[in-house]
């Protein structure tokens, strides 16, 4: 991504924060399973840089499970309180280990426990089974640092395409993509 994309992106995500946006870093992230059937579900944005959009999932969770089988993705950022929405295509990578300590270890104590507790996508029998892999958890860890999970980590969505929506009056809108062409990022305007 051309840090001209970036700065877009980042404007754009400054002015949903400072319009008091609720969870402006949050996005709608799209998978396939291995019969090429859509999935999506809102996903926070953790950072974003010139290599592209990151975020922290269960590794064996359903969405870990079709990232690893297809690491193709999209993401969409829609702040509708400013009529502005971000599409972005691209390959899904997995984080360094360094890096998913690192904001594993930022994270609040009861979402460290909360990683290890859940088995995130498979059914469960009740909310106490639930309740209870919590407490034991809180127990095994109790007066001590809570350890990143070996099936919890981050993926970087390296981006292809890139699109930016502007809503305007009578749906004459502006739309500006950005798309990766033979190694060359090159920017073009879309009919609305």
């Amino acid at each position: 991504m051309t840090r001209a994309m970036l700065a877009r992106f980042e404007e754009g995500f400054e002015r949903a924060k400072s319009a008091q946006i609720p969870e402006p870093n949050a996005m709608t992230l799209a998978t396939v399973d291995d019969q090429g059937r859509p999935s999506a579900r809102t996903m926070l944005l953790k950072g974003a840089d010139v290599d592209g959009f990151v975020f922290y999932t269960n590794l064996e969770s359903r969405k870990g499970r079709q990232l690893a089988g297809n690491p193709n993705v999209s993401l969409v950022f829609f702040w509708r309180e400013l009529a502005e929405q971000v599409k972005v295509d691209g390959t899904a990578v997995p984080v360094t280990a360094q890096e998913a300590d690192a904001y594993f270890a930022s994270r609040p104590r009861g979402s460290q426990i909360g990683a290890w507790a859940s088995l995130q996508s498979q059914p469960l029998e009740s909310r106490e089974t639930f309740d209870q892999r919590i407490a034991d958890i809180e127990a095994r860890y109790q007066d001590q640092e809570v350890p990143r999970p070996p099936h919890w980590s981050g993926f970087r969505v390296q981006p292809r395409r890139v699109e930016f929506w502007y809503g305007r009056q009578y749906r004459l809108h502006e739309r500006v993509r950005y798309e990766l062409i033979d190694g060359q990022w090159q920017e073009s305007l879309l009919y609305p």
